[in-house]
């Protein structure tokens, strides 16, 4: 039993950490071909976790970014929070489909977090999109994985480069883009002061 607890567990860690880190399906498939586990439980405490997670996450993102990020940076995001939270179904359909892609769902939560949009509004298309993705993804590993060490081996590829680095342009996309202008106005510009400076 303590190996189920361990698939919640790892994805709950994995998906907290405000940072690059590797996903969590592939610490489920080792998990699922290493102990031989049943893989709709699997799928079912991974996801859960992963969730959990990326709750977490937005917890502690928003204080961290109240500490860091300047206060006219916070009013925009907080400002393009206010635009994703009064449209539920057009934020439930973009993060449901956002969680089905390659993308990291890391930037899309550490900028959900900074925005202070509404947990509701996030988790439940996130856990939908993750359980269809994670199922792919984890019954396909399953079935490819004759070597649990070799899942690991071919995690630095281009393609998981590329991913990380779109997954970057989104979040710096959100923090830099001046949403008042853009959404208001019609007129795109970037704000590249947006870090809490020392005053004198």
């Amino acid at each position: 039993m303590w190996d189920y607890a361990a698939c919640f567990l790892a994805a709950v860690v994995v998906d907290s950490i405000p940072v690059f880190a590797p996903p969590a399906w592939p610490i489920l498939v080792f998990f699922l071909v290493h102990y031989d586990l049943n893989p709709w439980a699997v799928i079912l405490l991974g996801v859960a976790g992963t969730t959990l997670g990326r709750y977490i996450l937005t917890i502690y993102i928003c204080r961290l970014g109240h500490k860091v990020l300047d206060p006219c940076e916070e009013e925009n995001l907080e400002y393009l929070g206010g635009r994703l939270s009064g449209a539920p179904a057009s934020a439930f359909a973009f993060v449901f489909l956002y969680s089905l892609t390659p993308l990291s769902t890391t930037a899309l939560f550490t900028a959900a977090g900074m925005a202070k949009v509404k947990p509701l509004h996030i988790l439940p298309p996130f856990f939908l999109g993750k359980l269809i993705g994670y199922g792919v993804l984890i019954w396909t590993g399953q079935y490819v994985a004759t070597d649990p060490e070799g899942l690991f081996s071919g995690m630095l590829t281009w393609k998981g480069v590329l991913t990380a680095l779109l997954g970057l342009l989104l979040l710096l996309g959100v923090l830099f883009i001046d949403w008042k202008k853009l959404l208001r106005e019609k007129e795109f510009r970037l704000n590249f002061r947006i870090w809490k400076t020392s005053r004198a």
